[in-house]
């Protein structure tokens, strides 16, 4: 964890944007898999994380913002907890690590919170996605289970979403570690990758490593030679020659930092020509939306750059035809380009999507769009210095999409169908990297890890 004066700072930053009532946080608990006591890998909520720093189940926190105080809530062990966890420090220790001075028993958490609504005082929650907070909420403050997420409180989302937006350079540090993780992961399955070989031997390869690193996956891994398949996690496959491998994975850090990194690569040694013809307009395109991240660009421009990047390219090939800028308007592109460009990361690989992309993605005047592939952009608002985004573009070539649109007529003005018969078997090719918004330029975070089509082919020969 960070010091107790980093978690001070954060509580007190909060309390000051909100203003006014009680802040209540929930961190998580253990959710059965198939029965009580055979659990699913806990993971602590990131707000909770964030200003409470401690990360073991069934706690949660008030801050009155008139006090200035918070009170954290949870229970000491018990000799049967003991013999079966083994010891642990006190929860009065643990509070003081993260400088809190006050703990009380969890069952009287409800107590504190009716009675604070008898007073007609404020409190404010966050929307919650795990059902026994939804239960809990619901049962505490009598609210009804299924409106739970209405009762939200706005007010609190927005002063979370603007402190957590901007990292720190501790937190950087942390990403960072994740990121010489994944590099590992990544090196690893590249250098394994061979025909005959199956794409879950990759996968758990990957994860392997990914664990050794002291921590965990940061979100399944996809590693498929379907890449045209934009979440897919089978690994079921067999690798072939002939074919590309698309993997998208990132390691979590000790802390639960994440990174969020995609490559792809030839299960041969080296590329095909039309492998490499696409290939590299992928990368153009991610190396124009890094150069595109800077202090007062929406990143919807970015996005807008990046997809110019590709509407450019695939006319080179002549699988669009027409104005590039008409091409982009009219949503043509996104055939080829159907996802947004990328997202924030931090302590969520999607970071703060549990608060409503809403928030964190957009902001009034700047409506999200409905046209298709536009409207996955997750992240469209003005970047700021500390934001951390992930530039993830790609080209997929997705058999059912294009005959749908091709029996419809759609963009036929624009799209070369005929030519595009050629690359039905194509699957699809993505890169990703975690870029750092500073008030200069733009930084790939990590040490690096190989993109470019010589580095690649050098790593697999």
């Amino acid at each position: 964890m960070f010091s107790a004066n980093t978690y001070a700072r954060r509580r007190e930053q909060l309390m000051h944007q909100v203003g006014r009532g009680l802040i209540l946080l929930m961190g998580n608990e253990y959710s059965p898999k198939n029965y009580l006591d055979n659990t699913f890998p806990f993971r602590q909520d990131s707000n909770f994380l964030y200003y409470i720093g401690l990360d073991h189940a069934h706690l949660a926190a008030i801050l009155d913002t008139e006090t200035g105080e918070t009170v954290l809530f949870g229970d000491e062990l018990t000799i049967e907890d003991i013999v079966w966890m083994g010891p642990q420090d006190s929860l009065k220790d643990q509070a003081q690590n993260v400088g809190i001075r006050e703990v009380q028993d969890y069952d009287l958490l409800v107590e504190v919170l009716r009675a604070a609504n008898k007073q007609n005082r404020a409190i404010h929650f966050l929307p919650p996605y795990r059902s026994e907070n939804k239960i809990n909420l619901a049962y505490w403050l009598h609210l009804p289970l299924l409106d739970i997420h209405k009762e939200a409180s706005p007010t609190l989302i927005k002063a979370i979403v603007a402190q957590r937006s901007v990292k720190t350079a501790e937190e950087i540090a942390e990403m960072e570690k994740a990121l010489v993780t994944t590099k590992a992961m990544y090196l690893a399955a590249m250098k394994q990758t061979k025909p005959g070989v199956k794409e879950a031997q990759l996968a758990g390869i990957a994860e392997g490593i990914a664990v050794a690193g002291g921590g965990d996956l940061a979100y399944p891994i996809i590693l498929t030679i379907n890449g045209q398949v934009l979440h897919n996690h089978h690994h079921h496959n067999i690798l072939k020659s002939g074919q590309l491998v698309l993997a998208d994975m990132g390691a979590e850090s000790s802390m639960h930092y994440a990174a969020d990194i995609t490559r792809t690569w030839p299960v041969d040694a080296t590329f095909t020509q039309r492998q490499k013809e696409i290939y590299q307009i992928v990368l153009d395109a991610q190396l124009a939306g890094i150069a595109a991240s800077r202090p007062g660009v929406r990143n919807l421009d970015v996005h807008f750059a990046a997809a110019k990047v590709i509407t450019n390219g695939l006319k080179s090939l002549g699988l669009l035809i027409g104005d590039t800028d008409e091409i982009i308007q009219a949503g043509a592109h996104a055939l080829f380009f159907p996802h947004g460009l990328g997202h924030m990361i931090g302590l969520d690989v999607h970071d703060m999507e549990d608060l409503g992309e809403s928030y964190v993605g957009y902001t009034e005047g700047l409506e999200r769009s409905t046209q298709f592939g536009l409207k996955s952009l997750r992240m469209a608002r003005e970047l700021q210095p500390g934001f951390v985004m992930t530039i993830e573009p790609g080209i997929y070539f997705i058999p059912q999409l294009i005959d749908m649109w091709q029996a419809e007529g759609r963009f036929s003005q624009f799209i070369n169908y005929p030519a595009l018969q050629a690359y039905r078997d194509f699957s699809g090719v993505r890169i990703e990297d975690d870029v750092l918004v500073t008030p200069d330029e733009p930084r790939v975070l990590g040490p690096g890890i190989p993109k470019e089509i010589g580095e690649i082919e050098a790593l697999r020969s």
